[in-house]
């Protein structure tokens, strides 16, 4: 049979599949990743709008004199602000942040903006996320984002530890949107793994909230510092589900529908399988907050929902096809809809006539279940053997193993990467797993 036969036949079949694929893809929508995970109470949620508001004050070039405000200000006491570094400090390391104390919720914040569209010199931090490039801590990570956490920590270390020891019952807060998202989650890791560097602050003192986060850790990573690192979503925010590489995605924006389908393509075709094992693939960190606030494909609110869990598989998987898919990654539209998911949640509460008694206990019980869902994340990733960071030397994108010794026989290092993976993980479940 001659290659012109076999043509309507191939053509029949790739038109088959694209409309398979456009059929899942827009059957698919933003709550359907979240809707087996468990609703988030008020009294975990509280800290989001505020903390966002401090995010919010560092695009302002004069916090008492502010041009952007929204309704009720930032809820920023320009007296209590440490420093603010602007891009003649940073010079192109990170984008704007600000060291900030907040007495009244005993908080030590360090907040960054998110990416500024003129500015070069966040875009190529972005851009800088060769896979596999940057291991950190048995994973990988996002090299850019890395090395301007490691720049922040280098120039304002003295600073937080100064701060850390003066208010030893304050919080060590991180946070940051889009950009500044990616280098807190990574600013938080670097705080757990060198707690000397910062005046040898305890774990159960940092918290790290990364609104739309960008793509940036590991999966073991990930659901490792899940109790330290939180995101938050609204509903159809393409960044925290962007699978393809930063590099691409921003060289590809004069054709962006191409690379939009293949990105599609690519994610809807790839078995969940491979996604798991794939030890160089990025995630969004930590704890996530998935925002519901409207009905799929259409812009009547509803009554908002927030929904929390530590997934491990399933996590912001597919991009959803929406026309809200950009707008939902705005700073202030996050605001917005955080502050009325919140109100609402109050709302219920006062409804209900829950005693203050009740409240109080069910705090308490609250961080117990976040340890046991933690634990059990741990064991649900122990079970599906997701790896670290040791792959077959296929990937070709790392130099060292944890002895600080170059693979050289591919079978070798594959046999003494499966077996070192399997031996961490199951140190490390086994010692979480014994802790009260």
């Amino acid at each position: 049979m001659s290659f012109a036969c076999c043509l309507p036949i191939i053509e029949c079949v790739y038109c088959l599949g694209c409309a398979r694929w456009a059929w899942k893809k827009f059957r698919y929508t933003a709550g359907r990743e979240s809707e087996n995970w468990g609703l988030a109470t008020a009294s975990e949620f509280e800290p989001v709008p505020r903390i966002c508001r401090y995010i919010l004050s560092v695009y302002e070039d004069d916090i008492r004199n502010p041009r952007w405000a929204p309704p009720g200000g930032y809820g920023v006491d320009p007296d209590w602000i440490v420093v603010r570094r602007d891009y003649d400090f940073t010079q192109g390391n990170v984008a704007p942040y600000m060291i900030y104390l907040n007495h009244e919720n005993e908080e030590i914040v360090l907040a960054i903006r998110g990416l500024n569209l003129a500015k070069e010199s966040d875009y190529l931090v972005l851009l800088d996320d060769k896979l596999g490039q940057a291991e950190f801590d048995g994973g990988f990570v996002h090299n850019g984002l890395l090395k301007s956490a490691r720049w922040v920590l280098e120039k304002d270390s003295k600073i937080l530890e100064e701060l850390i020891g003066r208010y030893p019952n304050y919080t060590l807060t991180f946070a940051g949107h889009s950009l500044g998202a990616g280098v807190v989650t990574l600013l938080a890791m670097l705080a757990v793994k060198n707690p000397d560097q910062l005046g040898n602050v305890e774990r159960r003192r940092i918290r790290c909230y990364a609104f739309a986060p960008a793509r940036c850790v590991s999966l073991n990573l990930a659901v490792r510092y899940a109790d330290v690192i939180n995101s938050i979503v609204l509903q159809d925010d393409f960044l925290p589900r962007t699978t393809v590489g930063q590099e691409n995605f921003f060289k590809s924006l004069f054709c962006f529908p191409c690379v939009f389908c293949v990105t599609c393509l690519k994610d809807t075709c790839t078995m969940e399988e491979k996604m798991l094992t794939d030890p160089r693939r990025l995630y969004a960190p930590g704890r996530l907050y998935h925002i519901i606030a409207r009905k799929p494909f259409s812009l009547a609110e509803i009554s908002p929902v927030v929904r929390t869990a530590i997934p491990v598989d399933g996590r912001f998987e597919h991009i959803v096809l929406s026309h809200n898919m950009m707008a939902d990654h705005a700073i202030i539209r996050i605001l917005k809809e955080s502050q009325r998911t919140l109100d609402t949640m109050l709302e219920k509460e006062h409804a209900m006539g829950i005693p203050t008694q009740q409240r109080m206990e069910r705090q308490a019980s609250l961080a117990k279940e976040h340890r046991e869902e933690h634990k059990a994340a741990l064991q649900r990733a122990v079970a599906l053997d997701v790896p670290q960071a040791y792959s077959p030397s296929s990937y070709g994108t790392f130099g060292e193993d944890e002895e600080g010794e170059k693979y050289r026989n591919p079978q070798e290092s594959s046999l003494r990467a499966v077996k070192v993976r399997r031996e961490n993980w199951d140190d490390l479940a086994r010692r979480l797993f014994s802790k009260d």
